[in-house]
């Protein structure tokens, strides 16, 4: 019998050691007045976008904007919520990688409030396509931070990742030159940046448990890179939550939050789990090696910064132990960058931005 992804993670969560029931300790009844807010969210479709307006669409607001450049995944995000949409609610396919398409949104619109989860986050994917992590990872990311400034945004909450302390990857190379073009954008203006950094969402999109999944449901063998390799897991419920607690934290301007996630996780203790779950006990677990970019360990705070705590228990707050230096991100060679560029060339460039 395949079960639904959701029983597997309810199992994992309730009844092994894998996780603590923490993971996704959430209020589901907890809701947050927008009701003078234009709330914009980009990859509205994916995990975190799709939970974020599952739990806005519950709370006061004056308008809600959805965008992805996904069309059937918009649609989809549509048809589940069709019963509960009204003229306040908007839905538009847009490429954020497009300029003249970003600043028509921040024109017509007037967001108020802007969740960036649109993001290229696959890290092996990234590896072989630098020019694309770039553009929607950084240059997009850039883009809409100007129009917040410009347009008089109030808060502009970035999620980040764990991939983006100390990067090894693509991926969290982009994630990490984008945080500091928001920390050096935000002693300038009027607008409120958070960066939320937290681990794996649990079950997400393209994340290892769906990858499971599918090698359960063909009866195949569980992949894993390495025995040794973990990761930091946190439920979708509540990762959003604390997005939607981190609007109303009063901290200091250089906001870079971490949540509190599970404990390091081995991924092969979790394949294990899974199988046992599963009732499918003659399924082997093959190492297949690490991949390009790939971390053994991945690290929440990196080796210059301090974790303070903030006045909610699960959301800390990110102080560097040192002013650092300051730093302007050169964009000039990132927009150099074409599709011709060979990985190294663009890894190079990178590297220089760290």
């Amino acid at each position: 019998m395949n079960y639904s992804i959701d029983y597997y993670i309810d199992q994992l969560i309730n009844h092994t050691n894998i996780f603590d029931t923490n993971i996704n300790n959430f209020n589901p009844n907890k809701t947050f007045d927008f009701s003078e807010e234009t709330i914009l969210i980009t990859g509205a479709a994916g995990t975190i976008g799709k939970e974020l307006f599952n739990q806005l669409i519950k709370c006061s607001y004056k308008k809600i904007i959805l965008v992805d450049i996904a069309e059937s995944a918009l649609y989809n995000l549509f048809i589940d919520f069709e019963t509960q949409l009204t003229s306040s609610i908007v839905f538009k396919i847009t490429n954020i990688n497009d300029k003249t398409s970003v600043e028509c949104l921040f024109n017509t619109y007037k967001p108020t409030i802007i969740f960036h989860c649109a993001a290229y986050k696959h890290v092996p994917l990234m590896e072989t396509h630098p020019y694309e992590a770039i553009k929607t990872n950084i240059l997009a990311t850039k883009h809409l931070s100007d129009f917040a400034i410009n347009y008089n945004v109030k808060t502009f909450v970035f999620i980040s990742s764990d991939k983006a302390v100390e990067p090894t990857s693509i991926m969290g190379m982009t994630k990490n030159i984008s945080e500091q073009y928001l920390k050096q954008i935000t002693p300038n203006s009027n607008t409120q940046f958070i960066i939320t950094r937290f681990g794996n969402i649990l079950g997400s999109n393209g994340s290892v448990l769906p990858v499971f999944l599918r090698q359960i449901e063909l009866n195949s063998t569980l992949t894993i890179t390495d025995n040794s390799m973990t990761r930091y897991f946190i439920g979708k419920e509540k990762a959003c939550q604390l997005i939607l607690e981190s609007t109303c934290l009063k901290t200091n301007k250089n906001n870079t939050l971490i949540f509190k996630t599970s404990q390091a996780v081995k991924i092969l203790d979790l394949a294990k789990a899974i199988i046992s779950i599963s009732k499918k006990s003659d399924l082997k677990i093959e190492v297949s090696g690490v991949r390009s970019g790939e971390k053994m360990h991945e690290t929440m705070v990196a080796e210059s910064e301090l974790l303070t705590p903030t006045n909610h228990p699960e959301i800390f707050q990110i102080e560097h132990k040192k002013k650092p230096t300051k730093q302007i991100v050169d964009f000039k060679s990132l927009e150099n960058i074409s599709p011709e560029s060979s990985t190294q060339e663009i890894k190079s460039i990178l590297k220089k931005l760290l």
